[in-house]
């Protein structure tokens, strides 16, 4: 007789789909796929079409691993699908996606937790245009100041991100943002140590991953310095002192919490030169392409990427056999608190 269960069937990686970051998504899923592959699980990979929806009916798979980045693949509509076919899955369930993808929100909720996030403005590109760019730009830095990181308010990879260190680079930034969503976050620059931390929960509850420190070599962490070999330089563990490294181990971990993630994220975070820890955004599906820094702290800890992304796939299976359907429990907090909050800032893409 044929066995139907999860775990007679392969994981699906899902990986692709329509967003600007298609290519990063694509090579995230490739190394996924062949790290599962190396400890032994059968795997399919699979990118996001008109045809996914049957394919996942006539052929469901033992659970599914979404390696997509941007809208569609983080803003929850993909895992709400996943729910809506009980289907298991690793990750954040969609309420929860939703609320992490906002940056203003997200940053709303993780405040209310009692994190510290820069002070920011969001903007959509109605508002300025109607009130008039010249007068909303001056509004802008006289309250914001200078520098600005400007970013738009649903994106990733640090697509659409300019600092603006002068008020006549702002017009421009301004129209970068836009260009990659309707609505623009203008944040106070916090200068300091640019720090990612993941964080894991294979079923044992949440626990924080090294913290990596990003050198990039322009100064700025934008979409070539994230992934093009060689144009950034990563310390892991960071070279931070043991109280410092404690403290983004606890932001980051109170940051998952607050926004009532599973499985997997990383938060990005800046030590400033008080010594302050500040929250910028979170990433509920993290790249794990050759210079992502999830995989870079995973192979730091001594651990096996391939038994990683295995024990997460394990933890999704059981949470799904112990409901009897694929668990959305876990997006508590962020179910209430996204339709709720008020925009503010966001973090460094």
């Amino acid at each position: 007789m044929t066995d139907t269960s999860e775990a007679a069937r392969p994981v699906l990686v899902l990986a692709g789909g329509l967003s600007h970051e298609r290519d990063v998504s694509l090579r995230s899923g490739r190394r996924v796929a062949e790290a599962l592959r190396g400890v032994g699980r059968e795997v399919a990979e699979r990118d996001v079409d008109s045809h996914l929806l049957r394919a996942l009916r006539e052929e469901p798979p033992g659970c599914v691993v979404p390696m997509l980045h941007g809208e569609s693949g983080e803003d929850g509509a993909i895992r709400e699908v996943l729910e809506l076919l009980g289907v298991p899955y690793v990750g954040a369930g969609p309420a929860a996606c939703r609320t992490a993808f906002d940056k203003p929100v997200a940053k709303t909720v993780v405040a209310r937790a009692g994190l510290l996030t820069p002070e920011s403005v969001c903007l959509p590109a109605e508002s300025f245009r109607e009130l008039g760019a010249a007068d909303v730009m001056a509004a802008l830095v006289g309250r914001l100041g200078l520098p600005l990181m400007v970013k738009p308010a649903q994106s990733g990879s640090a697509l659409g991100c300019t600092v603006v260190r002068r008020a006549e680079e702002l017009p421009a930034a301004m129209v970068n943002a836009y260009a990659y969503g309707p609505v623009a976050l203008l944040e106070r620059f916090v200068a300091g140590t640019e720090v990612a931390v993941g964080v894991l929960d294979d079923g044992a509850g949440p626990q924080p991953l090294p913290p990596v420190e990003i050198a990039p070599d322009g100064g700025v962490y934008d979409y070539t310095a994230r992934y093009t070999a060689g144009s950034t330089e990563f310390f892991v563990p960071a070279r931070l002192s043991e109280e410092a490294a404690a403290e983004c181990a606890r932001v980051a971990l109170a940051a998952h919490e607050a926004l009532g993630l599973r499985d997997i994220s990383r938060s990005d975070l800046i030590l400033d030169e008080a010594g302050q820890v500040w929250f910028l955004e979170v990433n509920v599906a993290p790249g794990f392409t050759e210079t992502s820094t999830v995989p870079l702290a995973i192979e730091a800890s001594g651990l096996d990427l391939g038994k990683v992304v295995a024990s997460l796939v394990d933890a999704a299976v059981g949470r799904a056999e112990a409901s009897g359907a694929t668990d959305g429990g876990a997006d508590g907090v962020a179910g209430g608190g996204a339709g709720a909050a008020a925009s503010s800032g966001a973090g460094r893409g």
